[in-house]
């Protein structure tokens, strides 16, 4: 009996064991049936591991080159000439503004229409033949730290090479004249007051997308959009509606990120809070319909939120907001100035570290390519 009994139970479990893999195939099989006819998932599929490739590979750079740069020459001569020369042929300067007052300098440097600034004082070749040892100034815009570092670091090779072909100079040359640099808006070079500002926009930006555009989807899988369209209230009045609660959510994530930043990491907010607020408000509803778009086009959650991880990636890694702007290609450049995120980024940073007026915080974007 006892010996009848083990083969049978031995064959019960491999029965068990059986099924277990017939129905786990069966499950295998109908899932990938199901992700063949979910197109939309399928093509995010493949195109997000592609565009991560193509922006990490290509788009990113961490050390950029040909900044654009303002000088104010207040002599024209030979060794003026060599010193701008010589910031040139460092591939990190690329002067694209001359600059006749210091106000104009300095109004340049505020709006972000530049990253540097050089100024050649009056009687400076004199000064130099003279043994005064004068100073030239370059003042950066040190908002981001990472762009302004590698420009600062080449400096010291500068003077050499000015000195090689207009003055006589020892072995190892003398310094004649010194180049004074003046990090502007961010002299500690401190990564806080950079990321910081960058997260309002970048959280925003992430949060309105994701709330907005699982809105419509949810109310079609959950069958009560049928009972929307049949009420008296039109498309219009059920698009508004969607949007105007998460336009508070947005000012009340805004000033939770704007006051911690503000108390606990000690970011200063120079400029209005008034103007920050209009231009937050403008770039929470640019969001929020971006967002509506998505929902309205998708068939379920799961499409509208990889849309939106597709739309965000982009965001994140060409609006400078991770890496440096400037420091991308010109097509990533093009890209980049096509995402609200890019334009806020520049806005909230010129209005809480340099303290930007209205004036100042329209960006001339042509200025910055070459």
């Amino acid at each position: 009996m006892s010996e009848m009994s083990v083969p049978a139970h031995d064959l019960d479990a491999g029965e068990s064991r059986l099924g277990f893999w017939r129905r786990s195939y069966a499950m295998v099989v109908k899932e990938f049936i199901q992700l063949r006819r979910d197109r939309v998932s399928f093509a995010m599929i493949v195109m997000i591991p592609v565009m991560q490739l193509l922006l990490f590979g290509y788009a990113i750079n961490t050390t950029p080159r040909h900044l654009p740069t303002a000088v104010l020459l207040q002599e024209d001569s030979d060794l003026s000439r060599s010193i701008l020369k010589a910031l040139q042929n460092t591939a990190y300067f690329d002067f694209t503004r001359e600059v006749h007052d210091v106000a104009e300098f300095d109004d340049l440097l505020k709006s972000g229409k530049v990253l540097f600034g050089v100024e050649i004082p009056r009687g400076f070749e004199r000064a130099v033949r003279r043994g005064d040892r004068p100073a030239l100034l370059v003042a950066a815009d040190a908002t981001d730290p990472v762009a302004a570092s590698s420009a600062l670091s080449a400096l010291g090779t500068v003077v050499e090479t000015a000195l090689e072909h207009d003055l006589q100079t020892g072995d190892p040359p003398a310094m004649p004249f010194e180049i004074r640099t003046h990090a502007r808006y961010n002299p500690a070079a401190s990564s806080r007051l950079n990321i910081v500002p960058g997260l309002v926009g970048t959280i925003l930006t992430m949060t309105m997308l994701i709330f907005t555009a699982l809105s419509v989807t949810r109310e079609i899988e959950r069958g009560t959009m049928e009972s929307l369209l049949s009420m008296p209230i039109t498309p219009v009045e059920v698009m508004f509606g969607k949007i105007v609660p998460y336009v508070l959510v947005g000012f009340v994530q805004a000033a939770l990120i704007i006051s911690i930043g503000v108390l606990l990491f000690g970011v200063p907010l120079q400029g209005s809070l008034l103007m920050l607020t209009l231009l937050t408000t403008l770039f929470i509803t640019a969001n929020l319909s971006i967002g509506y778009t998505f929902s309205t086009i998708a068939q379920n959650q799961l499409q509208a939120m990889q849309m939106s991880i597709m739309f965000f990636l982009p965001s994140i890694l060409l609006s400078g907001f991770m890496f440096p702007f400037l420091g991308m290609p010109v097509w990533a450049q093009y890209v980049g100035e096509c995402l609200p995120l890019t334009h806020y980024l520049r806005i909230v940073r010129a209005i809480m570290l340099k303290g930007a007026a209205l004036q100042n915080v329209r960006y001339d974007t042509m200025a910055l390519w070459r």
